[in-house]
């Protein structure tokens, strides 16, 4: 077996060496990870500057490699140009901090799974939930339990694991859940403040909104000391709304009025297939409720 090993706090983070030591035991691993910390840049790619990769070592032994770039970018240069073979496996972590709720979105740790999955490999992300974690040990059992199983059961193309972890010893953990992401979010404020040469500048701060409170929710999961598991995948359409539009599209009036979505929709039917106009912005503030 062989695994793709990266992360978003960087190549000399406690929490990726942690998980190296542990997938070791089991299989090949290659790690691509990046340079310097790139926690909460999504899913971004570098495209304007050139990457580039160097080789890192630890304690006087080559350990991995390390990419001036974003999480998705070790990814992709990992499997495209570093690995002699494509990876069985993808795992990102082991993370310093919870990746639950919307907090997925902008995460780098989840989003260097979900470009493994997007390359169609089963894909995992790992992390605790403490940014003062001092013990990685249990996560990484979890890591290199959840890596075997994966391998063996494989995943649906396009879908990861998304894992969040307690930051308690194993023996208080109270089980491993399969959950659904959550809703609570970041009440984000920025803190204004003033530089030596008393020019203004503004750092990020805030508190969690915690509203989860279903015990198959991530965020709920890890209150209640539980390990999380979500299956999550790419696929951002909204189904729901997409079956309200699609009911009309044998309808064969040139204008018609979807009431539940406050909207006005043109179009016609031509080989059963719904073709949208354009329409005019003075349109769209009079029916969109805005």
């Amino acid at each position: 077996m062989r695994i793709l090993v990266s992360n978003d706090d960087g190549i000399d983070s406690a929490g990726i060496h942690s998980l190296a030591e542990a997938l070791k035991e089991i299989a090949e691993i290659t790690v691509v990870a990046p340079h310097k910390e790139q926690s909460a840049v999504g899913h971004a790619i570098t495209m304007q500057t050139p990457l580039r990769v160097f080789e890192y070592q630890k304690n006087g032994n080559f350990f991995g490699y390390a990419v001036d770039g974003t999480p998705a970018d070790c990814i992709k240069i990992g499997i495209r140009n570093i690995m002699t073979a494509p990876p069985d496996l993808v795992i990102s972590g082991i993370n310093h901090g919870s990746n639950t709720a919307i907090n997925i979105i902008y995460s780098g740790t989840v989003s260097a799974a979900r470009e493994g999955a997007i390359m169609e490999v089963p894909s995992i992300a790992i992390s605790v939930a403490s940014y003062r974690v001092l013990d990685f040990s249990y996560a990484a059992k979890i890591a290199k339990h959840l890596a075997q199983e994966v391998f063996k059961r494989k995943l649906p193309n396009g879908t990861m694991l998304n894992v969040n972890v307690p930051n308690l010893p194993e023996k208080e953990i109270k089980g491993i859940v399969l959950t659904k992401q959550g809703k609570s979010k970041w009440d984000d404020t920025y803190e204004k403040r003033i530089d030596p040469y008393g020019r203004n500048y503004y750092w990020l701060t805030g508190s969690l909104m915690a509203v989860d409170i279903d015990p198959d929710l991530d965020q709920a999961a890890i209150k209640n000391n539980c390990v999380s598991i979500t299956p999550i995948h790419f696929d951002l359409t909204d189904y729901n709304t997409f079956d309200k539009i699609f009911q009309f599209s044998r309808i064969t009036s040139p204008m018609i009025i979807i009431e539940e979505i406050h909207c006005i929709i043109i179009y016609t039917v031509k080989l059963n297939e719904v073709l949208f106009a354009e329409f005019n912005a003075e349109m769209i503030y009079q029916y969109w409720d805005i």
